[in-house]
């Protein structure tokens, strides 16, 4: 069952303590990283049979394989993919940015230029798990898209008969992936980092999964760029007394379904609700089909807050900055301002974390673990890189040469000063 805990009467350390998973797996991730590096392919091959229990002719999706996925989607849900990602290109649109430049002064031009990387990879898992999460291939592969990156790779592990789920292959056609490889885990990264006989090697990797991905992405950060190491998926819920109970344990369920290691947690300035919700949630739980995963996150890191008044509450929420915020409150745009830190803003008690993890436009790739303190939801930057440039005319440039001798010159770097006063002293 779900603790209820009094803010104020509970040590700091329970209050706050957060989800983290305990298992160390450095020292088996970096002999995956090795072996791929080492055997290519060969190595893929081994470790989707040992990891996936799969043994694949072939590492990629073919064109025939992504048409007969597109035909088995079900045309239902196809529509809800293209209404889907219509909103998110819309949102993601307009986070589209271009260089400047500006003259500094006379005889100097000063710009930036916004480059679109070359390659990108993506993490997609589900398709062996039977949680086949076609929303991330949207969230991910569109701003890409938009972003202007030449191409866009998709690592996600295959199924046992060697397939891959056809709800994921239709969202990579409709979002604008170029290629698809079978692979997942630590040996995904590692291909995708240092590329194989049939993997590319990409500029950057994003998206989500389990230990061994993150661990991974941890590894070869500096060989290529990545997104974040993303931890436990996490749901704050702020709410007075007014919301409904079943509303709130459902929000909460919804994110504590995805792992044990996920955090549901409410805050409410009401003892009444807190207790409606406890209740609430044991109802609901036995109807997930997940139950047994949310059983073990709600027990092991939920907990309800009951808070002095709304302003501590959403004090207590910046001091956890969460994932996802559900601000479930009258007038929630009034208590947008305070909130300082959280990876996406849930407003009203109309609107549940899932509409944001589908259909809203907003992206569902979010900071985790505190880090929306200093971090920020996946988008069109994540893909793009800037370049500045500088010019001088000759006369503007001996014009500044004193100032930058100077300047060198109390570091100590006199061959800097000498590269500035060269060209003035020819020309006198």
């Amino acid at each position: 069952m779900i603790r209820i805990m009094k803010y104020g009467e509970e040590p700091d350390s329970a209050i706050f303590r957060r989800s983290t998973a305990t298992d160390d797996v450095s020292g088996a991730v970096a002999a995956i990283i090795a072996a791929v590096r080492a055997e290519g392919d060969k190595a893929l091959r081994r470790f989707e049979e040992q990891f996936d229990r799969v043994r694949l002719d072939s590492l990629e999706v073919t064109p025939s394989e992504l048409a007969a996925a597109m035909a088995a989607a079900d045309p239902e849900f196809l529509g809800v993919l293209e209404r889907s990602a219509a909103n998110i290109r819309a949102y993601h649109a307009k986070q589209l940015r271009s260089g400047y430049a500006m003259t500094q002064q006379p005889g100097l031009i000063v710009g930036q230029r916004v480059i679109p990387l070359e390659r990108v990879g993506i993490c997609v898992p589900g398709s062996g798990s039977g949680t086949p999460l076609a929303s991330t291939v949207l969230m991910n592969a569109i701003p890409a898209a938009l972003a202007g990156c030449g191409e866009i790779v998709m690592v996600t592990p295959a199924m046992p008969d060697g397939t891959v789920s056809p709800a994921i292959l239709a969202a990579a056609k409709i979002a604008g992936v170029h290629r698809v490889f079978k692979l997942g885990g630590a040996q995904a990264v590692a291909a995708l980092a240092y590329g194989t006989e049939t993997v590319p090697r990409v500029d950057k990797i994003v998206g989500p999964g389990g230990a061994y991905v993150a661990e991974a992405k941890k590894q070869v950060f500096g060989q290529v760029a990545i997104d974040m190491i993303a931890g436990p998926s996490e749901i704050l819920v702020v709410s007075d007394g007014k919301s409904d109970p079943r509303y709130l344990a459902a929000d909460l369920l919804s994110q504590a379904e995805h792992d044990k290691n996920a955090a549901a947690v409410l805050v409410t300035d009401s003892m009444a609700l807190a207790e409606a919700v406890q209740k609430e949630i044991e109802i609901q739980l036995p109807q997930l089909r997940r139950q047994e995963i949310a059983r073990a996150s709600v027990e092991a890191n939920g907990k309800i807050i009951v808070a002095e008044d709304l302003r501590s509450a959403i004090a207590i929420a910046n001091r956890i900055a969460p994932e996802h915020l559900e601000l479930c409150l009258d007038d929630p745009f009034d208590w947008l301002d305070g909130i300082r830190h959280a990876g996406s803003v849930f407003l009203g008690r109309s609107c549940p974390e899932a509409m944001g993890d589908y259909v809203a436009g907003p992206n569902h790739t979010l900071p985790t673990g505190g880090t929306a303190r200093f971090s920020s939801p996946l988008g069109v930057d994540d893909f793009v890189k800037r370049s500045q440039y500088i010019y001088y005319t000759r006369a503007a440039q001996a014009e500044a040469a004193a100032d930058v001798a100077l300047f060198a010159e109390t570091e100590g770097l006199t061959g800097h000063a000498r590269s500035a006063l060269i060209r003035r002293e020819e020309e006198a």
